[in-house]
């Protein structure tokens, strides 16, 4: 690997100037969780030289204990410096990549993962995909010991301000933050649910864009601190309000452009944007336990909240599964509506990625659209326009997941098998607990 001896010189000069004191080495595990090793400044040469170590059996869905060092090779376009300082001085941060001791990318780095399908997709002849996420949290408030509570911190609705948005400073506190790190915000507002909020960034190259998220999925919950708050991206916290989803909204690039713009074809639209389209409601059931990957998602995937439920597509209304905005030239997209924060992005996007090429590889043709309130089409309806519905548990979803043998192509032999795992963990402990529901409806009744 050549390295940028350039970028180096420049990464040293900065955190001499700026007085920076520690490194925090980013990654995610395979469950999306954000891991760190955090190294003295003294350890600077080390860390880009390629040769810090940690202990990949102690990460989930890693390795096992006999097969157990890593390395973190940093990429240095990751290099910042976040806004807010500790006591003992400035912190900057590196995303990393994970290396095996011989040298080779790991495979069950999700980051690294995400790489290889997009060397994929440039050898297909595509140069870039992007990515722009619509991440959407709540703000809890928390108790005389800092632990969070399910006490909304508003009553606020879509759009509201002040007094009603109460979390209106802690999310303008968090505009400025990220504008601090290099981010374009591009909006931000209450949600339709008490409490719930929405900030949206410039879209970027996938690989950036998750990045962003997980950065950003950090510095919300830092903020949300220093205002004596709790946010959450679990999908559904509360019963009875919308729950939290990631819209992502995607397009493919080639030499000449955006690739799924033709400003002469249907709805102005290229072959291969409906292909594109075709391929991810082929596979959607395939993919839908990396994009709602925890049991709690499936309590947002129901009909009444917004939340998509059916495997459709449309340009106008919001019910199905994937939505074509009406903007086009250079910001000629796809909205997929399922996604929910818990997601691992790298892992999600790989599956994305795949399944819309996959569908470019085979010219799949994409349904008519549908444009019309799905929630309210009975089945009979939903049957003669072929739609179907997606998961609706976790169990079902990872039994879709092994069935698909794009999605599992796309990630990989040993992410597929320790995700599996770990989700059927999580589905068995789930099952076997007794539920307040349960409790309320059948303690006294039977």
């Amino acid at each position: 690997m050549k390295k940028d001896e350039k970028r180096i010189a420049e990464i040293k000069t900065i955190a001499q100037d700026e007085n920076v004191r520690f490194l925090r080495l980013m990654f995610t595990d395979v469950l999306g969780t954000i891991k760190n090793v955090e190294v003295p400044i003294s350890q600077l040469d080390k860390v880009l030289d390629n040769k810090m170590m940690f202990d990949g059996s102690s990460i989930e869905g890693f390795v096992r204990i006999e097969e157990s060092d890593m390395y973190l090779y940093p990429d240095l376009d990751t290099w910042l410096i976040f806004p807010w300082e500790s006591d003992c001085g400035k912190v900057a941060r590196l995303i990393c990549d994970i290396y095996t001791p011989s040298g080779e990318a790991f495979k069950g780095d999700p980051r690294g993962n995400l790489k290889r399908v997009v060397k994929e997709m440039q050898e297909f002849g595509f140069t870039s995909f992007n990515l722009g996420p619509e991440p959407e949290f709540f703000l809890f408030k928390l108790d005389e010991n800092h632990r969070p509570t399910r006490h909304l911190n508003d009553q606020g609705g879509y759009f509201d301000l002040s007094p009603t948005d109460l979390g209106e400073n802690c999310r303008r506190d968090i505009v400025l933050e990220l504008e601090r790190l290099g981010f374009e915000v591009e909006a931000s507002h209450h949600e339709c649910a008490p409490g719930q909020h929405e900030i949206d960034f410039k879209y970027a190259d996938v690989v950036e864009a998750c990045d962003n998220i997980q950065t950003f999925k950090l510095v919300v919950r830092t903020i949300a601190r220093k205002h004596g708050l709790h946010a959450t991206f679990m999908p559904k916290p509360l019963f009875g309000i919308a729950g939290s989803g990631m819209h992502c909204n995607m397009s493919l690039f080639n030499e000449q452009g955006n690739a799924f713009f033709d400003e002469n074809g249907p709805r102005q639209l290229s072959p291969y944007a409906y292909q594109f389209l075709a391929g991810l409601l082929e596979h959607a059931r395939g993919y839908t336990a990396i994009c709602n990957p925890i049991v709690n998602s499936y309590r947002r995937l129901v009909a009444g909240f917004e939340a998509p439920v059916y495997v459709a597509w449309s340009g106008q209304n919001r019910s199905p599964l994937i939505r074509v905005p009406e903007s086009r030239g250079l910001s000629t997209r796809l909205e997929l509506r399922s996604v929910d924060p818990a997601a691992n992005p790298y892992l999600a996007m790989a599956v994305l990625l795949e399944c819309g090429l996959d569908g470019i590889r085979n010219q799949l043709e994409a349904p008519a659209e549908i444009n019309r309130n799905i929630y309210v089409m009975t089945d009979e309806e939903r049957q003669e326009a072929n739609i179907t519905d997606l998961p609706s548990t976790l169990y079902n979803a990872v039994k879709a997941l092994k069935q698909d043998e794009v999605v599992k192509r796309a990630l990989g032999h040993h992410i597929f098998e320790n995700f599996v795992e770990a989700k059927s963990l999580e589905w068995n402990a789930y099952r076997q607990q007794v539920s307040e529901w349960e409790i309320e409806q059948y303690l006294e009744l039977y």
